[in-house]
C-alpha cells in the first residue's frame, strides 16, 4: 500500500532524487533540440528530405513523445518520479502528496536541468540550433496571438495533469500513466505546437528563452500550465475515492526506495 506522504520525521536530503529531476528535463531539452535542428534547420537533410512542415511537426512530437516515455520509465524517473516540470510539482504539493521543501529543490533542479540541456545542445550544434526558426528550440506564441497562446497552454496542462492522475490512482491501468503522458505529448506538439508553442512546463520554456535573452511572452508559461496543472489537482482530489491516495511519482515502481511515501524496496 502506497502511504500519501514520507513522515516529516526523515530529514535526510535527498540528493539524487533532486539530480534525477535535474537529470530528467536536462535530457528531455538535449532531445528536443536535437530533434528540431534535424527536422527544422534549413541545413539539414531531413529538413529538405521532409518537405511538409506539418509532418516534420508530428514526426518530432512522436519523437519528444517517446522521450517523455523513455526518461518516465528510465532508473532515474523511477526515482524522483519524473515530475521534469515545476507545474507537476505543484500540483502534487497542491495533494499533500511532496513535502515543501523536497517540492523546492525539484524545482531549483528543473530550471537548472533544463537550462544546461540547452547550453549543451548549443554547444554541439551552434547556429544551426541557436538560429531561426529552429531559435533554440523556443516555445512562442502562435499566429492566433496570446489570448489563445496562453488558454491553449492552461488547457492542454489541465488535461495531462488530469488524466494522468486518474490512470494514476487506477490500481489495474497505474503501470500505464507513463505511456499515457507521453502519448499526449505527442500529441499535443502534433496538434497544439501551432497555437502556443506546446510547452505546460515554466522550466522548459525558461531554458530555451534564457540563452537568447529572449523573455517576451515568457511569462505565459509561468502562468497558465501551473494554474491548469493545479487545477486538475483540486478537481482529482474532489472527486478522487479514497483508493486514489497517490504517491508523488508518475510511476511508483516498487523497487526504488521513494522519499514521498517512505517506501523502501
Amino acid at each position: 500500500m502506497v502511504r500519501p506522504l514520507a513522515s516529516a520525521k526523515n530529514k535526510s536530503v535527498p540528493f539524487l532524487e533532486y539530480l534525477a529531476e535535474a537529470l530528467g528535463l536536462g535530457l528531455f531539452m538535449v532531445s528536443a533540440g536535437v530533434v528540431a535542428t534535424a527536422l527544422d534547420a534549413p541545413a539539414s537533410p531531413l529538413h529538405a528530405w521532409i518537405g511538409s512542415a506539418d509532418l516534420r511537426r508530428v514526426l518530432g512530437g512522436i519523437a519528444m513523445g517517446l522521450t517523455a516515455i523513455g526518461l518516465i520509465h528510465s532508473p532515474w524517473g523511477k526515482r524522483s518520479g519524473a515530475h521534469m516540470n515545476p507545474a507537476v510539482t505543484l500540483a502534487f504539493l497542491v495533494l499533500g502528496k511532496i513535502r515543501p521543501r523536497d517540492a523546492l529543490w525539484y524545482v531549483v533542479a528543473q530550471f537548472t536541468g533544463g537550462v544546461i540541456g540547452v547550453v549543451l545542445v548549443l554547444g554541439l550544434l551552434g547556429d544551426a540550433f541557436a538560429a531561426a526558426p529552429v531559435s533554440f528550440a523556443a516555445t512562442m506564441p502562435g499566429s492566433a496571438g496570446i489570448a489563445v497562446a496562453c488558454a491553449a497552454e492552461f488547457a492542454i496542462s489541465f488535461l495531462m495533469l488530469w488524466a494522468v492522475l486518474r490512470v494514476a490512482a487506477s490500481a489495474r491501468f497505474a503501470h500505464l500513466a507513463g505511456l499515457v503522458a507521453g502519448a499526449l505529448v505527442a500529441t499535443y506538439i502534433s496538434v497544439e505546437a501551432p497555437l502556443s508553442g506546446m510547452s505546460m512546463n515554466p522550466a522548459r520554456s525558461f531554458a530555451s528563452a534564457a540563452p537568447a535573452g529572449h523573455f517576451e511572452n515568457l511569462w505565459i508559461y509561468f502562468v497558465a500550465p501551473p494554474l491548469g496543472m493545479a487545477l486538475a489537482a483540486i478537481v482529482h482530489r474532489r472527486h478522487a475515492t479514497r483508493r486514489a491516495a497517490l504517491c508523488a511519482k508518475v510511476v511508483h515502481d516498487l523497487s526504488h526506495p521513494c522519499i514521498h511515501c517512505g517506501h523502501q524496496p
